[in-house]
């Protein structure tokens, strides 16, 4: 009798064993800070810290690629309530980087076809202007006014392999001369690079100083045997006239976005990272850059940890290597962002960071293919996490129909946004109390 006792003694401490065991893989996968598209709503919260990076190739690498596919009739990206979502423009090939001129003029990159075009004013959602600015590029991106300030000379433009200027005054909706080349070869060979092409442009606020993202050539090629990633993964420094380059920040897979933040004066970027090593791992991140910063590419990634795809070769790096200010889903591709400095928006809005998601390739399932806010508090200063703000650009069934690439904000304060997949500007106004 008692050694029945003992028996079923001890296979009830077993159930209990193996029913707590469920309930806290139960508990841990649903409070995994790891999220998809299903799980993408305006107004979610995501926040992912370095503790929570699983190992490398915890899971398999995905060859998940976004084949484009037609939007479905009457859909539209989803916002928050109070806000109110239109097409801006529409027909445009390849829209990608947007940036507001200081008399309020939008300039956007159409980089397939080697364009820039300006939209003045907004009436009744649409603009009330559309101008070819210059044309004859080769796939530009950044755009970019000199000097800073209300009286810009200048607008540049980072074509994929140099610089240009063209002669500026505010109002102008076509160049008025020649582009003249500032900088003739961002890095040697750029003229037939391969690899990351986009090539985003910032000035510091005196004026002084002019920054070129260049993003890597490869995924993790090594820098020590691969001399053709010379001066990429970097945040270049120059002179306004193209002289004097330095490497400002490194490390950086690739750096897409470019903006400095006008509440503080610090150079901000968003980063596309590595892959191949998993669906959460390497998150991608949008920070502010410290001058001289490193940032782990291509030996080392956040939280100090060590690709082991290449040989840990540069201990004096990785103890150094800084973490980002937000760390974004791995595999989002964040583009390009602006901070938001218009009136119509509620005030708590005023100066946050508004970031385009462009979608992943590397992950099963999908995730990005929204625009995110980031909180910067009124004080220029992020606090680890980011917020949904329109989603929506990918079905139920997984098909990818829009790709956010560019942020501006409009003259009369509405969010404006460039998709890549419709070849399409989206308008957000907000019309709530």
């Amino acid at each position: 009798m008692k050694r029945l006792g003992l028996l079923f003694f001890t296979l009830f401490f077993c159930v209990l064993t193996a029913l707590a065991l469920d309930l806290a893989l139960f508990a841990e996968g649903n409070s995994s800070p790891f999220y998809d598209y299903r799980a993408e709503s305006p107004g979610t919260t995501h926040k992912i810290t370095t503790n929570d990076l699983p190992k490398p190739f915890a899971t398999k690498s995905a060859d998940n690629f976004p084949v484009p596919s037609p939007r479905p009739a009457d859909a539209m990206p989803k916002t928050l309530p109070g806000f109110k979502v239109d097409i801006f423009a529409s027909g445009l090939d390849e829209p990608r980087k947007m940036l507001a001129a200081p008399n309020g003029d939008i300039f956007l990159a159409e980089s397939s076809k080697g364009e820039i075009t300006v939209f003045r004013g907004v009436k009744d959602g649409k603009p009330e202007q559309r101008s070819t600015f210059a044309s004859g590029l080769k796939q530009p991106f950044g755009i970019a006014f000199y000097p800073p300030g209300q009286d810009p000379q200048w607008v540049y433009i980072g074509d994929t392999d140099s610089v240009k200027r063209f002669a500026y005054h505010n109002g102008d909706l076509k160049a008025s001369g020649q582009a003249q080349t500032i900088i003739a070869e961002i890095f040697p060979g750029a003229a037939h690079a391969h690899g990351h092409w986009t090539r985003d442009i910032a000035f510091s606020p005196d004026g002084k100083k002019m920054f070129v993202s260049v993003g890597s050539g490869s995924n993790i090629d090594n820098p020590d045997t691969h001399k053709t990633e010379f001066h990429r993964a970097n945040v270049l420094e120059y002179n306004p006239d193209g002289s004097g380059v330095r490497v400002f920040a490194s490390g950086i897979r690739n750096p897409v976005g470019l903006a400095v933040n006008p509440k503080t004066g610090e150079l901000w970027t968003a980063t596309n990272e590595r892959d191949a090593l998993g669906d959460n791992l390497v998150p991608d991140y949008t920070t502010h850059l410290q001058d001289g910063g490193f940032y782990g590419w291509p030996w080392y990634y956040m939280g100090g940890n060590h690709d082991p795809r290449l040989p840990d070769s540069h201990p004096d790096l990785r103890a150094k290597m800084l973490t980002p200010d937000v760390i974004i889903q791995p595999h989002s591709a964040p583009l390009s962002f602006a901070f938001y400095d218009g009136s119509q928006f509620p005030a708590e809005y005023k100066g946050d960071m508004f970031l385009a998601l462009h979608g992943s390739w590397n992950r099963d399932p999908r995730t990005g293919y929204e625009v995110v806010r980031v909180p910067l508090h009124g004080e220029g200063k992020a606090s680890d996490e980011y917020e949904d703000f329109l989603t929506g650009f990918v079905t139920a069934e997984g098909n990818v129909w829009g790709r956010p690439v560019g942020i501006a904000v409009a003259k009369d304060g509405s969010l404006l946004v460039s998709d890549d997949g419709t070849g399409s500007i989206w308008r957000v106004s907000y019309e709530g109390k």
